[in-house]
């Protein structure tokens, strides 16, 4: 992204995302709110959904209080198909058009393969790969409309370097190379498809936030597995995606890539 490591404008008073109109599920908290506000700061105009309406308006006042407008919002479950649709086609008409989305919204159900029960498979599948292909394809008669556009989709550590559990990296690998099928499938309508698999990432009052503070020395063996023996954090993950929203990757498409500290497999839970 042109305008550095915080979104800011570049040189020429513009950033690599400045004006264009991205959506983003799952952008209230942890990850997807970073993509969002790293967005904002660079000028793009946003929507984005989440389950938990008070995070949605919690997000909305901070961005506005600090000068970056609000973003259109609604309060959803992503594994509804109707409710994803519309909220694609309600952002789409209040931006006349989208330039972008990310499938950031995810998760998984169940634990190991003794325990997880068909629901679980089921759940997990719909939260990554069933929401990822719903929102994929409400959008793509705007990005085209558009002249192209970018699509990104949050995969995982946990979908190309194995570990448990088996259902979320089942999902997550699909997630992989469902990118790689849409970005061949839409490229001749100059929509790119890329997936970016974060590593484990420290966030605030999560998993390894917490195990930092409650349980120091294992995550003092956890993170010495890691080259720098640090995890990467959402703004580094965010950054990727945003470079990949921007016109400076017009000739990246059905690429994966990994942001994770070169990290080996994850511990179960995923990141």
């Amino acid at each position: 992204m042109s305008g550095g490591r915080e979104g800011r404008p570049g040189p020429g008073g513009r950033s690599g995302v400045d004006g264009k109109r991205v959506l983003v599920t799952g952008g209230s908290r942890g990850l997807g709110e970073q993509i969002v506000r790293l967005l904002a700061a660079g000028g793009a105009r946003l929507a984005t959904c989440a389950r938990t309406p008070e995070h949605l308006r919690s997000l909305t006042a901070s961005l506005s209080a600090e000068g970056h407008g609000e973003p259109f919002t609604r309060a959803l479950d992503v594994t509804e198909p109707e409710l994803l649709e519309r909220f694609v086609e309600a952002a789409a008409e209040r931006f006349s058009g989208l330039d972008g989305v990310v499938a950031c919204a995810g998760g998984a159900r169940g634990r190991g393969i003794e325990d997880a029960g068909p629901q679980d498979w089921s759940l997990t599948w719909e939260m990554n790969v069933g929401h990822t292909a719903r929102l994929v394809k409400a959008a793509v008669p705007h990005l085209r409309r558009a002249g192209g556009g970018s699509v990104v989709v949050i995969a995982s550590i946990s979908g190309w370097k194995p570990g448990p559990q088996a259902q979320y990296g089942a999902a997550k690998a699909a997630q992989i190379h469902l990118a790689a099928s849409l970005a061949r499938e839409l490229g001749p309508d100059g929509i790119r498809v890329n997936a970016v698999s974060p590593g484990s990432m420290l966030i605030p009052g999560k998993r390894w936030d917490r195990m930092r503070t409650e349980e120091p020395e294992a995550y003092a063996r956890f993170t010495a597995e890691l080259p720098r023996g640090e995890l990467v954090t959402p703004r580094e993950v965010a950054q990727v995606v945003a470079f990949l929203l921007s016109d400076a990757s017009s000739g990246v498409s059905g690429a994966h890539l990994p942001v994770d500290r070169a990290q080996n497999a994850p511990t179960p839970g995923g990141y």
